[in-house]
């Protein structure tokens, strides 16, 4: 394996919870309303030090998604997913935004994220931005 390069942020940072390394900036949030399989996601216009998976068509709340799951570069554990084509035209927004899974961050003020017990398993992606 070569080098790894990992970006830097600075201001309020959300990061890997597993190994600290920085993930994405609070202003780059677009919502908080999103849900995933252990609780709250957020949807980032921009998220730095990951790599995406293969793309898969899903089938999620708010329609058919092409979506790659996102790891985090330091410690490779899956961290959200990016939005790479929305198949309904109300959800062409998403296309090249990333969503992170709270469960898997620690916050701005270092504090970490926990898995609710009452997390919705339904869908991936919230009914509103």
């Amino acid at each position: 394996m070569g080098r790894l390069f990992v970006v830097s942020l600075e201001g309020k940072i959300y990061s890997c919870k597993h190994c600290k390394t920085h993930l994405a900036l609070y202003e780059d949030i677009v919502s908080k309303s999103f849900q995933c399989r252990h609780g709250k996601a957020y949807l980032f216009n921009k998220v730095v030090n990951v790599t995406a998976g293969e793309n898969d068509e899903r089938m999620m709340m708010t329609g058919l998604h092409t979506v790659a799951d996102i790891f985090c570069v330091g410690c490779g554990s899956i961290v959200g997913w990016k939005y790479e084509r929305a198949h309904e035209k109300s959800q062409k927004y998403k296309e090249g935004k990333s969503v992170l899974e709270r469960a898997k961050l620690s916050g701005p003020d270092g504090s970490n994220y926990w898995v609710s017990h009452g997390a919705h398993v339904g869908g991936s992606d919230a009914d509103d931005a």
